[in-house]
């Protein structure tokens, strides 16, 4: 067997077979994404304790940060009123007192006399040498000091379920290394040495070791490069493959540019709009891309990004309408009943008198509608479908599917996404999404789509000012809204829903429209909207609002994408430190739609974290979705934004996706070696393409939509 085909082996081999791992804590390992060796070396730090130096208790010197090994002579918990946890330890030199005044419990029943303990921390002096909430670990016996002192050890992600089972950063080390030497006595790498030698990358084995078991902290950050431009060498690997699939392979509709349907819709809008309306520049230039795309014999798969109230379905519209010139159908996915219906009337008023029929089909529809769609989608006389998942179910049977759009693409999964496309012949794929993404997360979230942004806001779009009411100041902010409301203008007030069924947020919702309509606002026409209410409640309601019959608009986050009315002017979010920035921000989209100035303003009845206070300040200070996707992604993180699981795409353990310069160089050389070899099956490619398959076996059959 060849060294490479024998690291391979080992590499992609169960976890489950190394030394010191059984059934239980394999399982518990596959939960947390740790599936075989490759993986368990993918887990890497979070931090290092440098512990190079061992000093003797004797030798210890107050101020100085020291770590110590020892053993423990007795524990327990002292004082009356101050209370606080104790340690004494031992060495041949001398005692120490460890000492915890607070955060304490875990402790109680996790040490037992004799055990050996390595001890990092500041020093301090009170009847004797005291080190105040240490770093430390238990050391099963003193031939562990190798593995776990006197030198630079990592401390690795734990949960629960790991340190139940014994696999807390200890009980990694121990396994990790050991397994680490089975890699060292095989010598081969993941990545070509041509690779590796262009852009100065450790030897797999090197980078492996000197992560997990660094000479110092240089050489930590050498081992880390590496894995990190693996890690994203080899989704870009992926990313780029799709990507010629899709250009190369797959024989998709060649659409003619449209002539007659969208010079239609824009007639329409200038009558609704009393002869001035025209699309932005950026509309413009989206929608040559998008129509150059869909001239192609392969299929289209195209990102059209663009920040709330930008026109992106405006936009999506006329390239259905693209479709249905062409004698195909069109279909649009919406996440939520109350997006799809706002598209589903938008499109209705726009295209008015062009003889063109479509539906809303969603799961809040009658058996009779329900069966009256399907057969007349499957007879191709419905020539638009607008709905949420409904639209994949098996029933629905389009006649002659040519586009599929789908809005709020990042709520989807992508085997969803992946089976709307299915419903027809390699239709042409239009994702959409009104959450900003930045630039580096975009080029691998997307990497096998082309992108379009539109960049301009239409003219007209009322300005929005941002700010936070404190508690003693609401009482001005109601006589403010009621003010508004005289004035002709409506307004939301906003509660968190995190998942539908916490009722305590739902019954917020509800006691607040009470004490509102009775108490606060009695005069005033309130109306309710949250998930619970069924379709044709919210529609109503939401009809209401959008007729001006009902002044102010209470409800929980349902309302955060679609509902379209220019003349709500002000929105109050309650409990905003229950909100991410990028929620706040489509929120905060549904006011400034028309002429008229308008008010967001942001409400909290308690003490707000750090990182509360820093979105609070981000969304005051800009309207710029750019610059608030920038600073989500600095707070939270990508994963976490985007729900990279989502996308089909692996979660990445090693690399930060906000390393734009590590991406650029892994994207760059991962799609010029595509481009060289669709395949990848040169002599010199083969350890590429076994490595890409056994990483990314599982994600091959999403390779259109992902």
């Amino acid at each position: 067997m060849r060294p490479h085909e024998q690291a391979l082996r080992y590499l992609f081999s169960d976890v489950q077979y190394l030394k010191g791992i059984g059934p239980a804590k394999a399982k518990v390992l596959k939960e947390s994404g740790i599936q075989n060796v490759l993986d368990l070396f993918f887990h890497i730090p979070r931090k290092y304790l440098d512990r190079t130096q061992i000093t003797p208790i004797g030798e210890l010197a107050e101020g100085t940060v020291a770590t110590v090994v020892g053993e423990v002579v007795s524990f327990g918990i002292t004082g009356r009123r101050a209370r606080r946890f104790i340690v004494n330890l031992q060495d041949d030199s001398g005692s120490l007192e460890l000492v915890w005044f607070s955060g304490y419990k875990y402790l109680t029943d996790l040490f037992s006399p004799g055990d050996i303990l390595a001890v990092t921390g500041r020093v301090g002096v009170y009847n004797g040498f005291q080190i105040s909430h240490p770093d430390f670990e238990i050391i099963s016996d003193r031939d562990d000091e190798a593995i776990h002192t006197r030198r630079i050890i990592p401390i690795y992600p734990e949960t629960a379920s790991l340190k139940r089972i014994g696999l807390h950063s200890r009980g990694l080390r121990k396994i990790i290394r050991p397994a680490l030497d089975n890699l060292e006595q095989i010598k081969a790498d993941t990545l070509p040495e041509s690779l590796r030698r262009e852009f100065g990358l450790l030897e797999l084995t090197k980078a492996i070791s000197q992560t997990h078991f660094p000479d110092n902290f240089k050489s930590a950050e050498e081992g880390h490069r590496r894995l990190a431009f693996e890690e994203l060498f080899y989704l870009e690997l992926l990313l780029a493959a799709r990507q010629i699939k899709r250009t190369t392979q797959e024989s998709g509709i060649s659409f003619p540019r449209p002539k007659v349907l969208g010079r239609q819709l824009l007639d329409n809008l200038k009558k609704i709009y009393g002869g001035k309306f025209q699309l932005t520049n950026a509309q413009k230039r989206v929608l040559g891309e998008i129509y150059d795309d869909m001239a192609k014999p392969h299929p289209m798969n195209r990102l059209l990004q663009g920040d709330v109230g930008s026109g992106k379905t405006l936009v999506a519209i006329l390239t259905m309408l693209g479709a249905v010139e062409a004698g195909y159908q069109a279909a649009l996915m919406a996440p939520t009943e109350i997006l799809a219906e706002q598209h589903g009337y938008a499109i209705v008023k726009l295209l008015e008198g062009m003889n063109i029929e479509s539906v809303v089909f969603t799961g809040s529809i009658s058996s009779r509608e329900r069966e009256n769609a399907l057969k007349n989608i499957a007879n191709g006389r419905i020539k638009i479908v607008i709905g949420t998942h409904t639209l994949i179910q098996e029933k629905m049977k389009f006649n002659k599917l040519g586009l599929a759009v789908i809005d709020e693409q990042h709520r989807f999964g992508v085997a969803q996404r992946a089976s709307l496309s299915a419903k027809g012949q390699h239709p042409d794929i239009l994702v959409m999404t009104a959450t900003p993404i930045p630039r580096t997360l975009a080029m691998t979230l997307y990497g096998d789509l082309d992108v379009s942004v539109i960049d301009e806001m239409p003219p007209g779009r009322g300005a929005i000012k941002t700010a936070f009411v404190p508690l003693e100041k609401r009482t001005g902010l109601y006589e403010f809204l009621r003010s508004e409301v005289k004035a002709g203008r409506q307004a939301y007030i906003v509660y968190p829903l995190v998942e539908e069924s916490e009722k305590s947020d739902l019954k917020a919702a509800r006691e607040s429209y009470e004490r509102f309509s009775t108490e606060i606002f009695p005069e005033l026409r309130l109306g309710l909207i949250h998930g619970k209410l069924k379709g044709t409640e919210k529609n109503k309601v939401m009809d209401d609002f959008r007729k001006g019959y009902i002044d102010i608009l209470i409800g929980t986050t349902v309302i955060e994408v679609g509902l379209d009315v220019p003349n709500a002017t002000i929105m109050i979010i309650e409990h905003v430190e229950r909100f991410g920035l990028s929620q706040l921000h489509q929120l905060r989209g549904r006011i400034g739609r028309g002429k008229n100035k308008s008010y967001c303003f942001l409400l909290s009845d308690r003490n707000l974290s750090e990182d509360s206070e820093k979105r609070i300040n981000i969304i005051c200070s800009t309207q710029d979705g750019f610059k608030i996707a920038e600073a989500d992604l600095a707070i939270r993180g990508p994963g976490e934004i985007m729900g990279t699981r989502q996308h089909g795409l692996p979660e990445l353990r090693v690399a930060n996706l906000t390393d734009s310069y590590i991406l650029g160089l892994a994207r760059k050389s991962a799609f010029a070696v595509i481009s060289d070899d669709n395949h990848l099956l040169k002599p010199e490619n083969h350890l590429l393409r076994e490595v890409l398959i056994r990483k990314f076996s599982n994600k091959i059959k999403y390779s259109k939509t992902a």
